[in-house]
């Protein structure tokens, strides 16, 4: 059986011109469920374990058939995004009214989960979206999506500005039923009706109430560059682990002398043998064996192992050379993820500023459309902590920067403004109001 090939991504774009019809959204359909069977479902399996080596032809009864699957996709997926995203990423304003409806709205819809989520989505699918909506309460929810559930339609220009967001699942009776949204409305479907879009509904977002994220320029999976090296690594693990039951198998050979069913059935209950005989240089009795090719195995094992963390460029935290590692020396071994985790702050952010846009121009809140531009990001890569060795920068500091820096450099100081706020509060040891408080 041969490994099924990944497909390439595709990115579905029509005139800005040109109107959404039933035919056109059908045939937008097709194409997405072949890049499910042909990409998706592919990468999603390679995630979760389902590997094409358990799904191989069946060998003969008499020769073992190990099927080992050592899971390098997740491994690599969920150590990139603990991370990139292991410590969630803070969003603030310098203006206090911003500042507070930002906390309030990601507390509302748990937006460090659902951030944290949508890295792991792009990081296995190479993309992934996100879905507002106004709730039962007329407040602003948001909630992750995976490609396999959605596809965006941009325009043709070089700005690949969004026109159309398309929500679908298969219910219960094998019909395709979803949601179509344009910049002003949203609209059902159905293929058990031919795919006629319905009457709009008014979705009260001032653009397409959904965002795109994708995890590099060619929205490729993170372990997508490894995978046949993944599939190779199963392969020969399988194959060795097949070696080991063949030689715990082994075939006794005897020469020279004719045993019996009930001499045979000792042999292998007493495991002894004693034959009777007045040349017994003419009896042979020893194992039949094979080359064996336990040394290529290993190396080529080894050799697959390191490729497959070297090429996809996220650490193997878990070697044993690694722990001994700190300081500058650990930063060197992270850095092509640090590398990549830069990259995709970049994506994130360009999709986070969209978020925030859209969000801001639905008159269920009271912010003014325009005030996303007033919001910051902070990303913090989640690198081992050595406290002793914070607290003796930070201290080395004293009196070379502002207190705001020092405390930045603690990873114990999750915000650094609530902290100098309950400096000012609490500890004054000299008794002398000294204020430390600085704006974000």
């Amino acid at each position: 059986m041969i490994d099924k090939k990944i497909e390439h991504d595709v990115i579905f774009t029509m005139s800005a011109e040109t109107m959404m019809d039933s035919t056109k959204l059908a045939d937008f359909i097709t194409q997405h469920q072949a890049l499910i069977a042909n990409r998706y479902s592919i990468l999603s399996n390679a995630y979760i374990g389902e590997y094409p080596i358990l799904s191989y032809k069946e060998k003969p009864e008499y020769k073992p058939d190990n099927r080992i699957v050592v899971n390098f996709a997740k491994y690599i997926v969920d150590t990139f995004n603990g991370f990139f995203m292991g410590i969630p990423v803070k969003v603030y304003s310098d203006d206090k009214k911003v500042d507070d409806y930002v906390n309030l709205l990601n507390k509302y819809c748990d937006q460090d989960d659902n951030n944290a989520e949508l890295s792991k989505i792009c990081s296995i699918y190479g993309k992934g979206a996100e879905l507002y909506f106004n709730d039962e309460e007329a407040n602003v929810q948001i909630t992750y999506m995976n490609p396999m559930e959605y596809f965006m339609v941009y325009d043709r220009s070089v700005l690949m500005r969004p026109l159309y967001f398309v929500h679908y699942y298969i219910d219960d009776e094998d019909e395709i039923v979803g949601t179509l949204y344009d910049n002003i409305n949203k609209y059902d479907f159905s293929s058990k009706n031919d795919y006629v879009i319905s009457e709009g509904i008014a979705h009260r977002f001032t653009d397409i109430p959904a965002t795109e994220y994708i995890e590099n320029e060619e929205r490729m999976s993170i372990f997508e560059s490894v995978y046949s090296m993944i599939n190779g690594n199963n392969k020969a693990l399988s194959e060795k682990a097949n070696d080991v039951d063949y030689f715990a198998d082994a075939y006794l050979k005897v020469l020279g002398s004719k045993l019996d069913e009930e001499t045979m059935k000792e042999l292998r209950s007493n495991r002894i043998i004693n034959f009777e005989g007045d040349d017994a240089s003419e009896i042979i009795v020893d194992f039949l064996s094979k080359p064996s090719a336990d040394e290529t195995q290993e190396n080529l094992i080894n050799r697959l192992e390191r490729l497959i963390f070297q090429i996809s460029m996220v650490a193997n935290i878990n070697d044993e050379n690694f722990g001994s590692a700190s300081g500058i020396a650990l930063r060197y071994k992270l850095q092509s993820m640090s590398n990549l985790v830069k990259a995709k702050e970049r994506k994130f952010t360009s999709g986070m500023n969209r978020r925030y846009k859209v969000i801001f121009g639905n008159p269920a809140n009271s912010m003014k459309k325009d005030d996303w531009v007033k919001l910051q990001y902070k990303f913090s890569e989640n690198y081992p902590a050595n406290l002793l060795e914070e607290s003796q920068i930070a201290s080395n500091l004293s009196g070379v920067t502002s207190k705001e820096t020092q405390l930045k450099v603690l990873s114990v100081v999750e915000d650094v403004q609530q902290e100098m706020d309950k400096i000012n509060q609490n500890y004054d040891p000299l008794n002398i109001s000294t204020d430390y408080s600085v704006n974000r």
